[in-house]
């Protein structure tokens, strides 16, 4: 998957902090924007595993309703 990210410098403490548009609250930092490129994908990577432990969260409360897991 391709996500856009937003760098931006952080002037008052260096380096800087980089964040998701499409995964709201979803933010990162590094002392070089290389480093701060790599911590964004960890945060993504553990934004995405949330978001889909509530899906399937919100789908077994529901009644009459079945999560099961199919390979690709």
């Amino acid at each position: 998957m391709k996500f856009k990210v937003v760098i931006e410098e952080d002037k008052e403490v260096g380096g800087y902090v980089v964040s998701c548009p499409a995964l709201p609250g979803c933010h990162s930092q590094g002392d070089t924007i290389e480093e701060a490129l790599e911590n964004i994908k960890e945060a993504i990577q553990a934004c995405l595993e949330s978001l889909a432990e509530d899906v399937v969260k919100e789908a077994a409360s529901k009644p009459h309703s079945k999560v099961v897991e199919v390979v690709v």
